[in-house]
């Protein structure tokens, strides 16, 4: 903020703009990937991340910082969908559930990995460092996908399906077992954000704990949803995905309707925060794989549409919960115990559709 001589509000925009430019590009590169194909629309997206990370690292002013991080944002959207996307077109409706479980350990693993990574390059070298290193990865990434990396659209062939955004998600959206699905995720995502975002709140300020040991404590967090992700790994293929999902939510709601329950009775300690969240977060690990290829198989040829439709509705629900959140604090526990036990007994009403509805067929 003093190297460039602006406010905090503005600096503030550099992490809140790009979340929601990134929500948005993600619908984007489904529907072009359904069009064009997987392979050069992913290799766009990075060229996008890498352009980006080089503009933000060399801004002389707070725009071009703030324009820097858009371009990269929208680059940075295409692999969040396009992975699934990509895995589904590889490895088929069969194994898609353990190949995204095993992918969504590595998106729980990079902030833990790359939080430590980032903090030394800036003591290192500053913050322009963090965004020139994003560069680099970015560009070997892309060179490395550019030499390896064949097309995986099933229809590479012959002809694809025309670009028409709109009625691919109404298509999509009439589909009760694909919304049942997205918003699944959405509310378990949702769930989990406020949870994150509150806990550090009620852990310093109103428990009076040290920063160190809140850290200590919130490392639950991810090796909750790592635990949920590897069970769901080792299931993919025994256990059918509604009952996977419906299961999921089920813990989900169990973990913050016990944490609500003690933070409503007056017992806050970080034992009572933590320890039903950590049981929450293992059930998103374990639901949230199955969620997402739930989604992405009954798309039929809108996997790219259907998997970037998810990853929208994931980052929009944690937005949006996070924001209802910022809204009703008081600075007491009762909000974020309001607001995650909601968002998880929804997370159960439209999880136990799809399971209903197989027992009706």
């Amino acid at each position: 903020r003093t190297e460039m001589m602006t406010t905090e509000a503005l600096v503030n925009l550099t992490v809140s703009v790009p979340l929601f430019v990134m929500a948005f590009a993600s619908l984007v590169y489904g529907s072009l990937s359904d069009r064009y194909g997987r392979r050069p629309v992913l290799l766009g997206s990075i060229a996008l991340f890498v352009l980006g990370s080089v503009l933000s690292a060399f801004a002389d002013n707070i725009w071009l910082l703030i324009a820097g991080r858009i371009i990269q944002s929208a680059g940075g959207g295409g692999g969040l969908g396009l992975a699934r996307t990509i895995a589904k077109d590889v490895f088929g409706a069969a194994r898609l559930v353990k190949v995204i479980s095993y992918l969504t350990m590595a998106y729980a693993l990079g902030p833990m990995i790359s939080a430590p990574v980032g903090g030394a390059l800036v003591d290192w070298a500053g913050w322009r460092a963090v965004l020139a290193a994003a560069a680099i990865f970015g560009a070997i990434i892309g060179t490395t996908c550019f030499f390896i990396m064949f097309e995986t659209h099933p229809n590479s062939g012959g002809s694809r399906v025309t670009l028409n955004p709109l009625r691919d998600f109404g298509v999509l959206f009439r589909n009760i077992r694909f919304s049942a699905y997205v918003f699944q995720s959405g509310c378990n995502s949702a769930a989990f954000f406020t949870m994150a975002s509150a806990s550090s709140y009620l852990m310093i300020d109103y428990l009076g704990r040290p920063a160190g040991e809140y850290g200590l404590y919130f490392i639950c967090f991810p090796l909750g949803f790592l635990a949920g992700s590897l069970i769901s790994s080792r299931l993919a293929g025994r256990i059918r995905i509604e009952t996977m999902v419906f299961v999921g939510s089920v813990v989900m709601a169990t973990g913050a309707l016990t944490q609500s329950g003690f933070l409503f009775a007056g017992i806050v300690t970080p034992l009572t925060i933590f320890l039903p969240g950590f049981f929450t977060i293992i059930a998103q690990g374990l639901s949230l794989p199955s969620a997402q290829a739930g989604a992405i198989n009954v798309a039929g040829p809108l996997a790219g549409t259907a998997a970037g439709v998810g990853v929208f509705i994931q980052l929009l629900a944690a937005g949006l919960a996070t924001q209802i959140y910022g809204v009703v604090a008081d600075g007491t526990p009762l909000p974020m115990a309001f607001v995650v036990s909601t968002f998880a007994a929804l997370a159960v009403i439209v999880g136990c559709i799809p399971f209903a509805l197989r027992h009706r067929e």
